[in-house]
């Protein structure tokens, strides 16, 4: 459709008549609101001369050149628009579609009478003139490689472009072009306009104004980074991180990740790492002999964490947002990890702040913690453990000492049997006793008195007071023997080694016990248990007496802890 039989359109929809005017204009905006037409105006006019703004028939708010004769119109048309000052879909128009002059402010040219007022429900929506895909394709050959490949970062920013950026616009780019028509309600053609590119920039660089995306220099870190500062703010310094807080509530975190160090310096790092809550349990983790990446998500969270080893230090970072922050976090994560840039230097870890660090802290960020924390042993040279059922009822995970995956392959007579995912081999396993054991003989415990504090199970001692409950039970014995909680499951084991049985947690309804009135399941049970799961256990044969060192040693080699994981 052409500019004229459009503008006589707008003439006939209106149903109110004008004269005709002998001036020219040269349109090059219109708006759908008068403040938006205004900034507008301001800024052509601080850059071009007869700057005028009009109130359209439709609503909406035109910015025009002039007044000009037809000739001059169309002479300055080429002028500005070959120079790209104003936009390639600008276009002459005369004084029809123009009726209340908004700009300059108090201004006035010659134009024809404001109409009566016409009910805005009454108006035809408003339309656009644009391209043809010819005139598309013949524009677009006039942007520069850098703008093409602008083009196609926007494009893959929304989600529509996932090949190189490289300005050439082949088969990959005019799918994603048509992709973006489609989701923004325009004809699809593979081949963006003049204004459907303006769209598309705008909104990209909206996206990124809203992140906030600016480099940050850290010299006590060594090293330089693009992230969003417009939704994090600085912290603190912990080592090994530089800790950037949410702003305005957003949710996202940045952690700047710098040590000195080499590749075993990464690889601990990794380990530790993952025992953070900022970094959720579920996600892919990847290791190479030079970096690491590890992902996290669960409802409330998800993460991304990067890190590389390189001249002597050890450099990366961590993002943390929430879920709903995906999509826009996929390209910041892109962005941050291909600006990393390592300098001279790194933090020191008297930048520490002692006084903010516990056994459920990690550089003043929140450990991981499983929900319960039991003892248990080895029971066989493949890294089969015995533990209680308690300790691994309804967990959604089970580890072995904090590190090593388990899964549940047998539970009964209140005991559980744990085997590893992956190939351990013990220092030493579980020997059982094949006698019930003397009456006020000296007994061991070996356990994880504290659920993990500590790096190693405890011995506790005691003696062997019955070889029944106290309500008569004949597979228990009965211990005076101060445990605590986290000693469940642990073995009990004879002055020789032998394990004689294992730790339980026993409650005699009603009663408060003293503390030193503890319960063990006898070795027999354990031995049946086993062999109904297709196990042989191991007996002791030993008679010798053991020291103290010894059997504290021989304790801790079978005993391993056992965490339950929400």
């Amino acid at each position: 459709m052409s500019r004229s039989v459009f503008a006589a359109l707008l003439l006939t929809a209106s149903s109110v008549a004008f004269p005709a005017f002998s001036q020219s204009w040269v349109q090059v905006e219109a708006l759908p609101d008068l403040r938006t037409a205004q900034e507008r105006a301001r800024a052509y006019g601080a850059e071009l001369k007869d700057v005028n703004g009009f109130r359209l028939r439709s609503g909406w708010y035109a910015l025009a050149l002039g007044p000009y004769s037809e000739t001059e119109a169309e002479a300055k048309l080429r002028q500005l628009r070959g120079a790209g000052i104003i936009p390639r879909d600008s276009y002459v128009s005369d004084n029809g579609p123009y009726t209340q002059q908004f700009w300059p402010i108090g201004g006035s040219v010659t134009q024809p009478p404001a109409p009566e007022a016409v009910a805005p429900q009454a108006l035809p929506a408003p339309v656009e003139l644009d391209e043809t895909p010819r005139e598309a394709r013949a524009n677009e050959a006039l942007l520069s490689r850098d703008q093409k490949k602008e083009l196609q970062v926007a494009l893959q920013w929304f989600g529509h472009y996932n090949a190189a950026i490289d300005g050439s616009f082949g088969r990959g780019t005019r799918n994603s072009m048509g992709e973006w028509q489609s989701r923004n309600g325009y004809d699809v053609t593979g081949i963006l306009t003049t204004r459907q590119r303006k769209v598309l920039m705008d909104n990209y660089t909206g996206a990124l104004a809203a992140l906030g995306l600016g480099q940050v220099k850290e010299s006590k870190a060594g090293l330089e980074i693009t992230m969003p500062i417009g939704l994090v703010e600085f912290d603190k310094y912990e080592y090994p991180f530089v800790q950037y807080a949410e702003k305005d509530g957003s949710g996202v975190q940045v952690l700047l990740i710098s040590q000195a160090g080499d590749n075993d310096t990464l690889y601990g790092l990794y380990e530790i790492m993952q025992t953070l809550e900022i970094v959720p349990v579920e996600g892919e983790r990847s290791r190479n002999r030079n970096s690491f990446t590890l992902t996290g998500q669960n409802d409330e969270i998800h993460s991304y964490s990067y890190a590389r080893a390189e001249g002597g230090y050890v450099k990366g970072f961590t993002l943390v947002y929430p879920p709903a922050k995906a999509t826009d976090m996929a390209r910041v994560i892109e962005i941050m990890q291909d600006s990393l840039v390592v300098t001279e230097g790194a933090l020191s870890p008297d930048l520490s702040d002692a006084s903010a660090q516990s056994i459920d802290l990690l550089s003043g960020l929140d450990v991981r913690q499983p929900k319960l924390s039991r003892s248990g042993f080895y029971v066989d040279g493949r890294g089969h453990v015995l533990t209680t059922a308690q300790a691994v009822a309804a967990c959604g995970r089970i580890t072995l000492d904090g590190t090593y995956e388990a899964n549940v392959t047998a539970t009964g007579n209140g005991l559980a049997l744990l085997e590893p995912t992956t190939s351990l081999v013990p220092i030493n396993y579980a020997r059982l006793a094949t006698t019930i054991g003397r009456l006020r003989a000296p007994v061991a415990v070996a356990g994880y008195s504290y659920e993990g504090a500590l790096d190693a199970p405890t011995m506790t001692y005691g003696t062997l007071e019955d070889l029944k409950g106290l309500g008569g039970e004949a597979e228990l014995k009965r211990l005076d023997l101060e445990a605590l909680l986290g000693d469940v499951g642990g073995p009990v084991m004879d002055m020789t080694g032998a394990v004689t049985g294992m730790l339980v947690d026993h409650y005699v309804t009603g009663k408060a016990l003293p503390a030193s009135v503890r319960f063990a399941l006898k070795s027999s049970e354990l031995a049946t248990f086993l062999s109904e799961n297709g196990m042989v256990a191991a007996a002791s044969d030993s008679t010798t007496q053991l020291d103290p060192e010894d059997l504290a040693v021989l304790g801790s080699d079978m005993t391993v802890l056992v965490g339950c994981w929400e």
